[in-house]
C-alpha cells in the first residue's frame, strides 16, 4: 500500500477503518462494551498496533505536520518495548540521575534489541544536551 495522503485517507477510521488493529490483531470495531463485558476483548487486546501509529504518521506528515509525524514513529517503535522497561528509561532519564555512558548504552539497548532507531536517536541527542548543560550524575 501507498503511504497515507490526509488529502484522501483522513480520518482514518471513516475512510479505512480495516487497516486500524491493535496490536493483538483485532479491529476498531471489535472493541466494544459487549465484547469487553464477555471476555473477548482482553486489556491486552486494547494496545494499538504499530502499523496503525504509523499510518497516523504518515496522515499528519501528508498535513504538513512532520513534527506531530514524528512523534507518532517514536510511539510506533515503543510498541516494542515493554511496560516496566519504558518507566525504567524515563526515570533514567531524569536530570541528575544517569551518566552518559549509561544514557548511551541504554541507547544502544533501543536500537539493538527493540529497533527503536528513533528513540535510541531522541537518547543520544538527550546525552549531548546533558552534556552541554552538565545535567548527568556526579559520583
Amino acid at each position: 500500500m501507498e503511504k497515507l495522503n490526509a488529502n484522501t485517507d483522513y480520518p482514518l477510521y471513516e475512510k479505512h477503518p480495516e487497516l486500524i488493529k491493535t496490536q493483538t490483531g483485532k479491529s476498531i470495531d471489535e472493541i466494544n462494551m459487549e465484547n469487553i463485558l464477555s471476555g473477548k476483548v482482553m486489556p491486552s487486546d486494547c494496545r494499538i498496533s504499530a502499523e496503525t501509529l504509523v499510518y497516523q504518521a504518515e496522515i499528519q506528515e501528508s498535513f504538513g505536520n512532520p513534527a506531530i509525524g514524528a512523534n507518532f514513529r517514536r510511539a510506533a517503535e515503543m510498541t516494542r518495548i515493554p511496560d516496566d522497561r519504558i518507566i525504567q528509561i524515563y526515570n533514567r532519564m531524569r536530570p541528575h540521575v544517569s551518566t552518559k555512558e549509561e544514557l548511551l548504552a541504554i541507547a544502544e539497548e533501543l536500537e539493538t534489541q527493540y529497533d527503536a532507531k528513533i528513540n535510541a536517536a531522541l537518547l543520544r541527542e538527550t546525552a549531548e544536551v546533558y552534556e552541554e548543560r552538565k545535567m548527568f550524575r556526579v559520583d
